[in-house]
């Protein structure tokens, strides 16, 4: 893609006026009509829509509807991966006065079923067959729904379901209806005011069944602006679409900063294409989750496995270099030239202006390797329930322990902190939600006073007035012996190594700390392919000895990093990877840690009951239904002996709060 010399100066429209989604799309396809606003990458070729098709798309869905018979104040659900069809559904919906409600493309039936009843959607509309399928399957189930309107047409000649229409008929009913009567849409748009409902936004529902923050256009768009004064955007400025949709942050950055600001939302062709699709893009910001940032570091390391001896040698020089030179406040010259620029080049962040990391934390140690790279990430802060993120890192103001400071018109403080400082963290902002839908009292338990209690543990630090969040309250934990610690903090440390995908820290209420381990299978398999190690499948690989003995060198150096209390004493490699079907997982990869600790009962306690072996046979289902059945045994361990454990309670507290950092 040809890249600006220069970059213009921040361009925001006045939201005050154009309050709602719809209306600020109207006046960018009426104002920079041939001006670039999307682009799809589709059979290898990038596909343009300008701001004129993208607010025509919008008005003809958006009739569509309405020719449908789909009234004002009903849900409209959208179902998919990130394709411009999935934004044009969502503002078409806000433009006839509808709520639109996101749904993760690889939800479960029994998942969408309950969001769809729950919501009551008339209408959802879901990206191909595939969505389609798991709605049919449904059947009666969900009788709210009266349309399904499907993007994709391969496969669908095959179902004749009453509720079934394409988009391309859909948008031809509206063309009708605009000709029968040329001012409807003008005017249900400017029916739209800024305090009405529009985003239905699921919380990530780490302890039980999402709930559906209710979220205004006016005030979510006065929050976007907050947001980019803090982190500047501007007209052309290009951005990759990878987190879902249905996330807040997602939502912030492909829905309201990019009507704002002008930017230009670029949406690949396939997860697997990604990075290959980033590369030619050439992004000036990028949002990932923790954990792509995590994976993109380990692929780095990993590829180095198959290079030359002279390259590995190199690369660690440059790694050496330039990690100095971030720990005395400096970027290397040498390092940028030898390792580093092409490095950038190779993952697509050549042109990168600003990139940002949220959802989950992140740990220090990658936020350092990328910033010794020469990437300007940024830590975010932020719930659902605030339209997102509403802290950051600003400038060269970076501190890799924390998550920055509030925006100019959001505010943080802590609540009830103890000696240390350290309390549960409470927001308010200008995108604060409205409540939960058909939930009152769950609104009124998490806010009060006009804040927001976020569950979530932390402290401002002295120094620079950061803030810097150490996990969930009540994830917080103490073993037997009265040792404070964070597990998110230890499991962060863990997954820095490329061979670790996740882990989870166990010792509350135990007499000291032990770990289950996910292996991240590419990298592993890799490895023992290297090595000429025999294996047939995750579970396979996942109880091989020489795997065993690779981890234990990776959980040993992170031990090395912390206090002798909080030590990992004992670890198992488990058979299978955690998923967010299995509900060990949510969709945003938090650990629901109730449910591992129900499912996992049995490791755990042969864990702590200094078993060396624990047997499995169980059965695993897949997404598309089938089952296996899986026999193996798993070895637990020994890093250090478990007896004689000091109780550390002396260090524990500060142990927990001042190395927890996000």
């Amino acid at each position: 893609m040809a890249r600006r010399k220069t970059a213009p100066a921040p361009e925001y429209c006045d939201v005050s006026a154009l309050d709602t989604f719809p209306k600020i799309l109207r006046h960018n396809g009426r104002t920079w009509p041939n001006d670039v606003a999307m682009r799809e990458k589709e059979f290898g070729i990038w596909n343009e829509f300008t701001w004129a098709d993208y607010d025509a798309k919008v008005r003809y869905y958006a009739l569509g509807l309405r020719a449908l018979g789909v009234q004002r104040g009903q849900v409209i659900g959208l179902l998919g991966a990130n394709r411009p069809e999935w934004v044009w559904g969502e503002i078409s919906a806000h433009a006839i006065g509808c709520m639109s409600l996101g749904i993760y493309k690889d939800v479960l039936e029994d998942e969408a079923e309950y969001l769809i009843n729950y919501a009551e959607c008339v209408a959802i509309i879901a990206e191909d067959e595939e969505q389609v399928d798991k709605l049919l399957e449904l059947g009666d189930q969900l009788a709210s729904l009266k349309h399904i309107v499907y993007c994709d047409d391969r496969g669908m000649r095959k179902y004749d379901d009453p509720r079934l229409i394409s988009q391309n008929d859909l948008m031809d009913k509206g063309k009708a209806l605009e000709a029968s009567d040329p001012g409807l849409y003008d005017r249900e748009v400017d029916l739209g005011q800024g305090d009405d409902v529009a985003v239905l936004c699921t919380t990530s529902g780490t302890t039980s069944k999402p709930k559906m923050a209710m979220l205004q256009s006016g005030a979510f768009l006065r929050h976007c602006v907050d947001y980019m004064n803090a982190d500047p955007k501007r007209p052309g400025d290009d951005y990759v679409s990878v987190l879902p949709l249905p996330w807040i942050m997602e939502q912030v950055y492909v829905v309201g900063q990019a009507l704002i600001s002008r930017t230009v939302v670029n949406f690949v062709e396939e997860e697997e294409t990604t990075m290959a699709d980033m590369r030619e893009i050439g992004p000036t910001f990028v949002l990932l989750a923790p954990r792509v940032w995590e994976s993109i570091a380990a692929d780095v390391r990993a590829r180095m496995m198959d290079a030359s001896r002279f390259k590995q040698w190199m690369f660690e020089l440059g790694m050496k270099i330039g990690m100095k030179a971030l720990t005395e406040g400096r970027r290397s010259k040498l390092a940028d030239l030898i390792l580093f620029r092409a490095l950038r080049d190779r993952l697509g962040f050549s042109f990168l202006t600003s990139a940002a990391t949220g959802g989950a934390a992140m740990g220090p140690e990658t936020f350092r390797f990328f910033h010794a790279m020469g990437v300007p990430l940024k830590q975010l802060y932020g719930q659902t329930e605030l339209a997102g993120a509403y802290t950051i890192h600003r400038g060269d103001d970076i501190d890799h322990e924390t998550v920055g400071k509030a925006f100019d018109k959001s505010n943080v403080r802590i609540e009830n902190p103890d000696k240390e400082g350290v309390g549960e963290i409470v927001g308010r902002n200008q995108g604060m939600f409205l409540g939960y839908y058909k939930n009152p009292d769950a609104s009124k338990e998490d806010v009060r006073d006009g804040w927001l209690y976020t569950g979530d543990a932390g402290y401002i630090k002295k120094e620079n007035g950061h803030l810097v969040v150490i996990d969930r309250v009540k994830d917080l934990a103490q073993t037997s012996d009265g040792v404070r610690f964070s597990p998110q903090f230890i499991e962060n440390k863990l997954k820095f190594s490329p061979f670790i995908a996740e882990a989870v820290i166990l010792g509350r209420d135990k007499p000291y700390l032990s770990a289950m381990i996910c292996i991240r299978w590419s990298i592993v398999s890799k490895w023992a392919e290297q090595k000429a190690i025999a294996f047939t499948n995750y579970t396979n690989l996942a109880a091989n000895l020489d795997v065993y003995a690779l981890l234990r060198a990776e959980v040993e150096k992170v031990n090395e990093t912390l206090p002798h209390a909080q030590k990992v004493r004992k670890f198992l490699l488990l058979y299978k990877e955690l998923d967010p079907d299995d509900g060990e997982l949510t969709r945003t990869r938090k650990v629901r840690r109730s449910v591992i600790a129900e499912k996992y009962d049995k490791e755990i306690t042969a864990i702590y009951a200094g078993n060396e072996r624990v047997d499995i046979d169980t059965v695993i289902s897949f997404q598309d239904g089938t089952k296996s059945r899986i026999q193996t045994s798993l070895k637990v361990e020994t890093l250090l002996p478990p007896d004689g454990v000091s109780g550390g309670a002396s260090g524990g507290a500060a142990g927990a709060s001042h190395q927890a950092a996000e």
